[in-house]
């Protein structure tokens, strides 16, 4: 195939009219930004990856003959409206083909009206008795049809099917199996787009285990969703009012509800991508959008948290900006040695630009040499709010910042590397909105290198063989990975390079671990807050510049080589099953080789 095949190949889904409005909706420079994006090609194919990793036909047949101990009846809710033949007869079959067979197929008619669809519908249920049909007199809605389905739903659980998509033929399987190990009350799985009569598989979507601030930010668990039917009947199903959104506001009421969630990391489900569909245009249903932000206040309210709900420009994405509550101190804690232009950049970037006003800085002085600094630290201290405290031992970032923080008047700590400088007017109010909630012991933000490249957007455990940032190297103007860099999501950790938690959180950690005197420290304290039961929340929205290691240099000689690889020896013996297991913030079928989320290559 020639180039130019290849690129229209490629672009097929993505029409000239769809391009006209998203250009109408980002202007000219955002819309060449996202084009760019999604026309790189993909560092391994997903096509062929995909058709390598399904189940073979042997797979299949054992799973066929596999007894669980728990016989669970999945049920299979789908609202039919119009559909068409071949999507409807490809979407019946695709259940037909389970390899799991304790299953039942509750079709909701809304469209009796229709006779061909009625007779296709007609010809399964008379030939496979688990298809059970609800006739309704009328169409009342996506929601509405979906709880007629659930009425005649007799299993224990009940999986949510759209008209026209199809089930990979070991989805019900890998549900029965999870219920086995994990008692599960709500299961998701990852999903792919299929589009065209061969059904080309494309725009995977390798989802993290659960994720609250990701959900808040984008229903990013959407398909395959099997919730327990106790739960169903107690959230009372979909609710009228979110139409389009009404997925993202059951899920969230399912969620809060359950005691165990658990993601099945496998391409299960296979939504189909055409014309009408929301999945290949997402503008046509503007109005979903709105819903959302509805069905993200209403979790925000149930849980106790205070939020405000924003729409972004990116179709389906919203912003939850937490309000601070009262004017609590913050303690900005800033080790340095020498250096004096790069702390008085930051420095003066703290104070001319942060609008948040009741903060100390807390300079820690380690064996700095020239007069220069010296005559600076009088300087500042000129100015109440900052103090110089000296640390008279050798360098240890551990042990400096754990000194700094018995200094500390504020009940919140701000860990702040002297080579980062202030983008963001309000950062310390977004990082101390997501402080002060009770579920999150640390908040990290987005930090760029001086050429507008992502030096960080959250750390990924396992990557470059302990732990690595996100999206690193990116340019700063992209999204990244399903929009994952500019979104607010939870991560296993973030980089104490600009890191915020409560001052009570840090203390019940035991501060940072000594042992780490350079590297992964910032790791170690944030997996231990995780172990705790806190959340570690990366907060896209504020954002930093870092020039990053001006004040400590490379690893450039035996020594500092040497202690690198006893700090990476303890990490791998501290958290070995964490390694072993994988992050639960990341997705297994993604690479550790590099940072940009592209997809594991072999099998």
């Amino acid at each position: 195939m020639s180039k130019l095949g290849k690129i229209l190949k490629k672009i097929r889904p993505y029409t000239i009219q769809k391009g006209f409005r998203y250009l109408k909706h980002y202007g000219f420079k955002e819309f060449m930004i996202r084009l760019r994006e999604r026309m790189e090609p993909e560092e391994v194919p997903y096509g062929p990856w995909y058709e390598k990793h399904k189940r073979t036909e042997a797979e299949l047949e054992k799973q066929r003959k596999t007894k669980f101990k728990k016989d669970i009846k999945i049920s299979i809710a789908v609202p039919v409206f119009h559909t068409g033949e071949r999507f409807l007869r490809e979407m019946i079959e695709s259940v037909q083909k389970q390899s799991y067979s304790n299953w039942e197929l509750c079709i909701a008619n809304a469209s009796p009206e229709d006779e061909k669809m009625n007779a296709v519908i007609r010809e399964y249920s008379e030939k496979d008795g688990r298809i059970v049909v609800k006739e309704l007199e009328k169409n009342e809605g996506i929601g509405a049809n979906t709880n007629r389905a659930f009425e005649k739903a007799t299993g224990d659980y009940i999986g949510l099917l759209d008209h026209d998509d199809l089930l990979a033929p070991d989805a019900l399987f890998e549900v029965a199996r999870a219920v086995q190990e994990y008692d599960s009350d709500v299961i998701y799985t990852d999903e792919d787009k299929v589009s065209g009569n061969e059904l080309e598989h494309s725009q995977p979507h390798f989802k993290p285990d659960f994720n609250i601030d990701l959900l808040r930010a984008n229903n990013y668990i959407c398909h395959f969703l099997v919730v327990r039917r106790s739960i169903i009947k107690g959230v009372g199903g979909f609710r009228a009012g979110f139409d389009g959104a009404q997925d993202h506001d059951f899920i969230f009421r399912c969620v809060e509800s359950s005691k165990t969630i658990t993601h099945i990391p496998r391409i299960l489900y296979h939504w189909r991508t055409h014309q009408a569909s929301t999945a290949d245009n997402p503008a046509s249903k503007l109005y979903a959008y709105e819903a959302g932000v509805r069905a993200v206040e209403g979790n925000l309210e149930r849980s106790g948290e205070i939020g405000h709900v924003e729409m972004t420009k990116d179709y389906g994405f919203y912003k939850v900006v937490y309000p601070v509550q009262g004017e609590p101190l913050v303690s900005i804690i800033i080790p340095n040695k020498d250096n004096m232009p790069t702390l008085k950049t930051c420095i003066d970037s703290i104070l001319n630009i942060s609008t948040y006003r009741n903060f100390e800085i807390i300079v820690v002085e380690n064996n700095s040499v020239s007069k220069e600094i010296f005559d600076y630290y009088k300087e500042i201290e000129k100015d109440e709010r900052i103090r110089v405290i000296t640390w008279d031992k050798g360098f240890n970032y551990s042990a400096i910042n754990n000194f700094a923080v018995k200094h500390a008047k504020g009940d919140y700590l701000l860990f702040v590397n002297n080579d980062i400088e202030v983008i963001t007017p309000g950062w310390i109010e977004g990082l101390l909105g997501n402080a002060q909630r009770k579920t999150v012991g640390v908040v990290g933000c987005k930090l760029y290198f001086p050429d507008k490249t992502i030096q960080h957007a959250g750390i990924i455990i396992g990557i470059g063989g302990i732990a690595g940032h996100a999206f690193l190297n990116m340019p700063g103007n992209r999204t990244g990975y399903l929009h994952r860099a500019s979104t607010q999501v939870d991560y296993s950790a973030v980089t104490a390079a600009c890191m915020m938690m409560p001052k009570k959180v840090f203390e019940e950690a035991g501060g940072f671990e000594e042992k780490l005197a350079v590297a992964f420290n910032d790791v170690d304290l944030c997996l231990r807050v995780r172990q705790m039961g806190y959340l570690v929340v990366y907060d896209a929205y504020v954002e930093m510049t870092h020039y990053e290691s001006k004040s400590r240099g490379s690893e450039d000689t035996e020594e500092k080589v040497r202690r690198f690889q006893s700090e990476i020896e303890f990490m791998r013996t501290r958290w070995i099953d964490l390694l072993k297991k994988g992050d639960p913030y990341y997705n297994p079928n993604l690479t550790l080789s590099k940072w940009n989320f592209s997809l594991k290559a072999g099998k």
